[in-house]
């Protein structure tokens, strides 16, 4: 049924847990094609019969995922029309993880930036290792917070806090985002797996119509929340990443060198 997955592993488990692993070593940044299977999976998994839970981790030990690739930003900075399809693509992708209908459990094995973060909070469950960083460094790169991080960040941890690292791009410590209340739990590496596998195992076993049907109780709110206010967001990426300050940010990051932001 996923056979058109390429770049993200897919594996049926017992008891009717699919097991999604983001691969593109080392970081798990996110390419195009990537990022469309994910969307993909998501909403064929709606129609999947013998999927009752999905785990979505990362390969490695690393990171879950390093978001988007700056290589790749800088092959778009005169290309506005694939900018722009791709900012369409992360809204599309979002509005999946909204709809779909059955549990989905992030197993964070590393660090969650960026659009990494956006798919982990936008997640039912999330299940982190410790050492993990959790960041959306959007402003870091010229970026506009558009993909969703402006709108699950304040919803889990109330405005003032999501304010601080949402504006900074300023990581948190998985530990410390569990205290918060951004994530469930953080735990070390050797426990993860019971963790985060045990919760599918329970949820799998559970009344799988009372289950989803409460999961998607749950998302109304957000759903009609974003809905009402994505496109804007996506508009203001879309400024954002025709700027020069979003330019300057991806040459320096190339160049290894401080930025020189101009406000432009």
């Amino acid at each position: 049924m996923y056979d058109y997955c390429k770049n993200l592993r897919v594996e049926r488990r017992t008891n009717g847990i699919l097991l999604l692993t983001l691969d593109n070593p080392p970081t798990n940044a996110f390419s195009d094609p990537m990022h469309d299977e994910l969307r993909r999976v998501l909403d064929d998994a709606n129609h999947d019969r013998e999927t009752k839970v999905i785990v979505l981790t990362g390969a490695g030990e690393r990171a879950f995922s390093a978001g988007g690739d700056i290589e790749h930003m800088r092959d778009l900075l005169d290309d506005a029309r694939r900018t722009l399809d791709g900012f369409v693509e992360a809204r599309r992708l979002i509005n999946s993880l909204l709809r779909l209908e059955r549990p989905l459990i992030t197993r964070l094995n590393g660090h969650a930036i960026g659009l990494g973060a956006t798919i982990a909070l936008f997640s039912d469950l999330c299940y982190a290792v410790e050492t993990a960083r959790i960041a959306d460094p959007h402003v870091s790169v010229g970026y506009a917070a558009g993909d969703g991080g402006a709108l699950i960040w304040p919803q889990l941890i109330g405005y003032m806090r999501a304010r601080e690292f949402l504006l900074t791009g300023d990581p948190i410590l998985a530990s410390d985002a569990a205290a918060i209340g951004l994530i469930n739990r953080a735990v070390p590496m050797s426990e993860l797996d019971s963790v985060a596998f045990g919760m599918a195992e329970r949820l799998a076993a559970g009344a799988t119509v009372a289950i989803n049907l409460t999961k998607q109780a749950i998302n109304l709110p957000l759903r009609r929340h974003f809905e009402g206010m994505v496109d804007a967001n996506v508009f203001f990426e879309a400024i954002s990443a025709l700027s020069d300050d979003h330019r300057e940010a991806v040459m320096a990051f190339v160049e290894k060198r401080p930025p020189r932001f101009t406000g432009r």
